[in-house]
């Protein structure tokens, strides 16, 4: 029943655009503001309200054109349409006494692109994020699609992320950062994104939607090669914490534990894990449950490490011929494989399985030859931006720079619109990126 409500009540009354239904929705909640919020906005993301900086508002009309006279068929159209206006308005008697509990439900089950406008609402809106009993709804509503957070060449200090369903950039600014050094996002878990200094000294965690942020003690081990780093959650949800991998080519690595704050050296790893490692630093870590997935080159195959257990296993997996760029990515506990298979002049981007009784990679699906026509003869790169079931892929030539999803799950191929930085017109080239689920609970 309560489900029944939460569906109606989200479909009919919080479509963007019904300012009137808002305003009487957020009064029924207490102490309320009204923002002039533009509902054509692709950010709304820095527009907060801070609680207790007003005392008193009142709601601002649209300014209304003067008055023309009309012809009778108009005046009867204008007529029907306020009939059917009246009716979609939400009675203030009836909504004032919405329980909390299941404003909260309802609040949780938005898409995640909207919320960022009713936060600006009122207070008590905005004070949702640090609501336990919020977090709770959060952590019942069903994972939704991965968004990608990148960095774009010219604004390296400045992140991008890319929303698939509704398909639109947005630009968060995240202060918090810093901007001295250069950090590039290498790992994500349950809503947060692990991001690493270029000189590997740093670790940071944010929460990109919410701003939520933490730099982590620093490592004490002085890293002074490239390390490959993956990130687990302890249980469904950050509320149960989480943990960091870091591991070097020669085999040093360490754990970072958030319910302790801080690394932890287990020891050294097996001799039966041939060093160095020769980790491919191109693609990101893979992680399966408490099991994180890593690609090295010499011996082709994945190293692999298991959180709870704290066991290194190694598995030779010869890759498939011709294969240049390629990646690690998984879908529903399957480790997959996606490069680009290069032959003679022609070039396209396969995606293969990695079949768990004879460990080899079976092709499953590929570009399609329309699309491959474009790298006929051109020296293409990929760099894998995203590896969570929904691929983002950047494609690169000299001539060319193309931005691609594919769905694992539904075998989609998708152009991605070029990403353009807010009031600009020049397309930003994606230098390096990651995927992660959007989750408004999760807390660094």
């Amino acid at each position: 029943m309560a489900m029944g409500i939460i569906n109606v009540v989200a479909s009919k009354y919080f479509k963007v655009g019904t300012r009137k239904n808002l305003n009487i929705f957020a009064h029924s909640f207490g102490r309320w503001c009204f923002l002039g919020i533009d509902d054509n906005s692709d950010d709304c993301s820095d527009l907060v309200m801070a609680a207790g900086k007003f005392k008193s508002f009142k709601m601002l009309e649209p300014l209304k054109p003067p008055p023309t006279k009309k012809c009778r068929k108009e005046q009867s159209r204008g007529k029907s349409s306020v009939t059917t206006c009246t009716a979609e308005v939400m009675e203030l008697q009836i909504w004032k006494d919405f329980p909390d509990d299941l404003f909260e439900a309802v609040i949780a089950r938005l898409p995640i692109s909207t919320f960022f406008r009713f936060r600006s609402v009122c207070r008590r809106w905005n004070s949702l994020l640090t609501s336990q009993s919020f977090s709770q709804h959060c952590d019942q509503v069903p994972q939704a699609s991965p968004w990608f957070y990148t960095i774009t060449h010219e604004n390296v200090n400045s992140g991008a992320m890319y929303d698939p369903s509704s398909k639109k950039w947005h630009h968060p600014t995240i202060s918090t950062l810093p901007t001295e050094k250069l950090v590039l996002p290498v790992a994500s878990a349950g809503g947060l994104v692990c991001f690493l200094s270029i000189d590997h000294s740093n670790f940071y965690v944010c929460n990109p939607l919410t701003r939520s942020f933490k730099e982590l003690p620093a490592p004490s081990v002085k890293v002074l090669s490239r390390v490959a780093v993956g990130m687990t959650l302890n249980g469904k949800s950050t509320t149960a914490g989480y943990k960091i991998l870091w591991v070097g080519c020669d085999g040093e690595y360490e754990i970072y534990d958030s319910m302790k704050n801080s690394w932890i050296r287990p020891g050294n790893m097996p001799a039966k894990i041939k060093l160095p490692l020769s980790l491919n630093f191109s693609s990101q870590a893979v992680s399966v449950g408490s099991t994180l997935h890593f690609m090295r080159s010499y011996p082709e195959g994945i190293v692999t490490y298991n959180i709870v257990t704290g066991v290194w296993e190694q598995f030779i997996i010869p890759s498939p011929r011709h294969l240049t760029d390629h990646t690690l990515a998984e879908y529903d506990g399957r480790i997959m494989l996606v490069g680009l298979l290069t032959k003679n002049a022609a070039t396209c981007v396969c995606i293969w399985e990695l079949q768990k009784m004879t460990l080899l990679w079976k092709e499953v699906d590929r570009m399609p030859n329309l699309w491959c026509l474009d790298f006929y003869g051109k020296h293409v790169g990929m760099t894998c931006l995203g590896n969570k079931s929904l691929l983002m892929l950047s494609l690169r030539s000299r001539h060319m720079n193309r931005l691609v999803t594919y769905n694992i799950a539904s075998r989609e191929w998708l152009k991605v619109p070029w990403c353009v930085m807010p009031h600009g017109k020049k397309r930003q080239p994606i230098a390096c990126g990651t995927a992660f689920h959007p989750c408004l609970a999760a807390l660094a």
